[in-house]
């Protein structure tokens, strides 16, 4: 982080767009550069927590009878029960405050939600004709729950990944803003934030710029998760 006391609190400017903050830094560098650790949290997120509620969901709901269904259920309504960003400030209080660690905590609490969903497209699903036909020929279950159940669940998944990406992307500004996230001196859009509350309301745009940045990029994937909705469903 460059240091530029000579030009610490400056207004909104042509030579800096959205000002500088108490120690010189240009904010909208620091917002630029936020937004790569943003991105970072919000994929490494829903990578790690897709594939995995998508599969015990599809497990749960094609062997619906089983004792490991209920187990994978009642598991995930313990979870489902408790408030994401709740579950996730109680993790990262326990873990030193990292990016990763937030990760973590994050991937902690978001993986019921693709359970859920998947476990009910995949009761419904298992008992239409292609999968009773797939049965009588013989395939495997492996098959049937890969090649017959999970492609027609891909649509819902892909629309709630879109509109998810926003909302972790939210809770990780939550976090940092508590302290809880990335520590400085990276720059973290929840801590510019909440750096820059104090300051209120004359040196406003300290704050309000990342707060700015943060409903630009959620309003963003939400408007694009509802994209993939229509055209995904067709309509126009």
């Amino acid at each position: 982080a460059v240091v530029d006391f000579a030009n610490a609190n400056r207004a909104p400017n042509l030579r800096y767009w959205m000002g500088t903050d108490t120690i010189g830094r240009d904010i909208m560098s620091r917002i630029f550069y936020a937004y790569r650790g943003a991105f970072t949290m919000g994929l490494g997120v829903l990578l790690a927590t897709v594939p995995l509620g998508s599969v015990l969901g599809l497990v749960a709901g094609y062997w619906k009878e089983r004792w490991y269904s209920t187990l994978i259920m009642r598991v995930t309504d313990v979870f489902l029960a408790l408030p994401p960003m709740i579950l996730a400030l109680s993790v990262c209080a326990i873990l030193r405050p990292t990016l990763f660690n937030s990760m973590m905590a994050m991937c902690i609490a978001w993986w019921p939600w693709y359970t859920r969903l998947t476990y009910g497209m995949g009761t419904s699903l298992r008992n239409e004709m292609y999968i009773k036909s797939a049965e009588l020929l013989g395939a495997s279950k492996v098959h049937i729950i890969f090649k017959e159940i999970l492609p027609n669940c891909f649509g819902s998944i892909l629309t709630k990944m879109t509109l998810d990406m926003g909302w972790v992307i939210l809770t990780g500004a939550m976090l940092s803003f508590v302290g809880l996230g990335e520590q400085p001196p990276t720059p973290a859009l929840g801590t510019m934030v909440s750096d820059g509350a104090k300051y209120l309301p004359t040196q406003w745009w300290i704050s309000i710029f990342p707060a700015l940045a943060i409903m630009v990029i959620v309003l963003g994937f939400n408007l694009m998760g509802d994209g993939v909705k229509d055209m995904l469903s067709g309509e126009e």
